[in-house]
């Protein structure tokens, strides 16, 4: 029978990548994870680990259980530990860095409210996060919803708002025909490598807007103070609580109606109980 033990230390090897880091993590020797993972092994009757390789690497079988290992520790987690709604206790939460800003203000403003938080905030990209929840090193995290609007069933998704997609410019440029400035003015284009580069690109492609490609950039910040300065222009989401459209120096001009929005969205485990904290964050969010 695996005991609990197995099932922790199976879970370190396998957030780790090998037997030696996950040793450090569970406070045992690298003999006795090794030992340890055998007898799971042995009481599974599956082969979990590759060892041919140089480095330990889950089997097929040890990538199908680990699913259901999660869940299980989870629940265990949430037996151990405090009640479900309950604001105390250790919580990791993550975010785009679009969104980490306004997370940020309304988690300072939830500790204050709860003390015995012990919040833990980082920002990455959607795809990153959300690979995180499903291993369980994040508890909840603000995303951009993937175009094809796709997840695993061992998550959760709770859409939070939508952000239209706007052409910026700076004030200085009195055109309002979006066709005519994407075509003569240098774009600065945010990265296609990320959810919202997605977005942008598909939208400008179904609208039939040709842009003067100019540079291609991985910070919305760092795009639109180059709008401000009139170095380019740029189709980006209208950031919740980015104040662009009374910044004086920039002018904010619809490209499509209706608009193409982009969706920020909360995931968490679907085994995640602690639903006071979740709900409690995705309100900190729409305040």
């Amino acid at each position: 029978m695996p005991t609990i033990r197995m099932l922790k230390t199976f879970r370190a090897v396998a957030r780790t990548g090998s037997f030696a880091a996950a040793a450090d993590k569970v406070a045992l020797t690298q003999a006795a994870v090794s030992l340890q993972m055998r007898g799971l092994e042995q009481a599974l009757g599956r082969q979990l680990f590759d060892r041919s390789a140089r480095q330990i690497v889950l089997s097929r079988q040890g990538h199908e259980i680990r699913p259901k290992v999660e869940q299980i520790l989870d629940l265990l987690d949430e037996l151990e530990a405090t009640p479900a709604g309950s604001m105390q206790g250790p919580v990791a939460i993550g975010a785009v860095v679009s969104v980490i800003g306004a997370l940020s203000l309304g988690v300072a403003r939830l500790k204050t409210a709860h003390p015995g938080l012990d919040v833990r905030l980082l920002s990455a990209r959607s795809d990153e996060l959300t690979v995180m929840v499903e291993q369980g090193e994040v508890d909840i995290a603000a995303v951009v919803a993937r175009p094809d609007q796709t997840l695993p069933d061992t998550l959760k998704w709770t859409p939070l708002y939508t952000e239209p997609l706007m052409l910026i410019v700076s004030r200085e440029i009195t055109d309002t025909d979006p066709r005519r400035i994407l075509a003569s003015y240098g774009f600065l284009r945010f990265d296609r490598r990320v959810r919202t580069g997605v977005v942008v690109d598909q939208a400008l492609t179904a609208l039939g807007l040709e842009v003067n490609e100019y540079l291609e950039l991985n910070s919305i910040e760092t795009i639109v103070a180059l709008v401000r300065k009139n170095v380019g222009v740029t189709v980006l989401p209208q950031l919740h609580r980015a104040g662009w459209q009374t910044d004086p120096s920039l002018r904010l001009i619809s490209i499509a109606q209706p608009a193409i929005l982009r969706t920020v969205g909360m995931i968490e485990r679907a085994s995640y109980g602690r639903s006071g904290i979740t709900a409690a964050i995705i309100d900190t969010l729409h305040d």
